[in-house]
Order: C-alpha cells, then sequence, then structure tokens
C-alpha cells in the first residue's frame, strides 16, 4: 500500500493544462485487462500488443521472480506487464517527468509495490547503478541514434550476470553492434520496427 499511497499523492501534483493521454492494456498475469493511460509525448509509444505478447511467450520460463530493469520506460507497458506476470522488482528509468508521473499513478493504481520509478537518463543511470538484473528491457526513442550507444556503455556495467537475458526494440534495418558475450536467441519484425532477446553467454 506504501507505493500506492506514494504514487497516487505524487499524481495529484498536475499542471493546469491537462495533458493528452492515450490506453494500453495488460495482456496477461493478476492484471490482465486491466487498462491504464500514458502520455503522448514525443518519442513514447507503447510497445504493441502483439509484439508484448510474443515477447513474454519468450521469457515465460524466466519472468516469475526475475528482477528487472525497464529502461526508457516511457509508458510502463513492458516493466508493467513483467509485475504483472511474477517478476519480483522492477525498476522503470524514464527521463520525460510527465510520463514519470503517469507512470507514478499507473503503479498505484494497481497497488505495484514492486515496482521503481527513477526519473533520470538512461544512460546517467547506467553509469551509477551497480546491482544486476536478470532481464533489461531497452526500448530508446526510435531514429535518436540511442540503441548502440546505450548497448556499449550496458556491456562495460556490472548490471549482467552469466544468463541474464537483454530485451532489445527498435527501428527496422538499424544495425548495431552486438557485444560477443551476447548470444541471440529469439528475432522478429512487426511494421516498422524489429525486436530481439539476447542472453549473457559469459
Amino acid at each position: 500500500m506504501a507505493n500506492r499511497e506514494k504514487y497516487l499523492d505524487s499524481a495529484r501534483r498536475t499542471t493546469k493544462k491537462p495533458n493528452k493521454s492515450g490506453q494500453f492494456r495488460v495482456i496477461g498475469g493478476q492484471w490482465k485487462g486491466r487498462k491504464l493511460k500514458f502520455i503522448e509525448v514525443e518519442g513514447l509509444r507503447p510497445s504493441l500488443d502483439r509484439v508484448r505478447e510474443t515477447l513474454f511467450n519468450w521469457l515465460q520460463s524466466n519472468i516469475h521472480g526475475a528482477r528487472c530493469l525497464d529502461l526508457f520506460a516511457g509508458s510502463g507497458a513492458i516493466g508493467i506487464e513483467a509485475l504483472s506476470r511474477g517478476a519480483s522488482h522492477l525498476d522503470f528509468v524514464e527521463l520525460n517527468k510527465k510520463a514519470v508521473r503517469q507512470l507514478e499513478t499507473n503503479l498505484g493504481l494497481l497497488d505495484a509495490d514492486d515496482g521503481n520509478v527513477i526519473h533520470q537518463d538512461a544512460k546517467q543511470f547506467l553509469d551509477k547503478i551497480d546491482q544486476a538484473y536478470d532481464i533489461i528491457f531497452i526500448d530508446p526513442p526510435f531514429h535518436k541514434g540511442i540503441a548502440q550507444e546505450i548497448l556499449s556503455k550496458l556491456a562495460q556495467t556490472n548490471l549482467l550476470k552469466e544468463g541474464a537475458l537483454i530485451y532489445l526494440e527498435m527501428e527496422q534495418n538499424l544495425e548495431v553492434d552486438i557485444p560477443q558475450s551476447w548470444e541471440l536467441l529469439k528475432d522478429k519484425k512487426a511494421g516498422q520496427l524489429q525486436y530481439r532477446l539476447y542472453r549473457v553467454i559469459r
């Protein structure tokens, strides 16, 4: 209940001008069918339902009890889906203040005490954090040239233990250099995006 009170209190501190919002739904797990709002800001797009469904089919034997990181959390659709399906902890990292407030509101509505929202630039977060995660979700804004920088920086941190999984969603036809210690497990395309799942094998 602590997070619910904290996040709902944060949500009350809104600007006078209403934010334009959209909606996404949780596909599976304890919150299956719940519809949640997200703030429509530049570069923020919830992952498509069919993409999230495929992703969590890939992760079904790994998600329960996993400690997860959602970089570029945006709407929080992927991270909330992970919590709904049994992840033990989720750190949401998001820079946009309006998106952060809406994400806090959604976690409060769900009474999701295992979700932690961090208002920070993803690169700065990676520079400071030193704890390991079981699964990391990476879904940076498209056409900003961010994906490669994040992958290179992530490979230099202590966030990835052997066997950790990394989900990467990016615009189609974008070429990135993947660390040699990452093994490609899954690779699919949907519309204008491609999404992949890697495992650390070092």
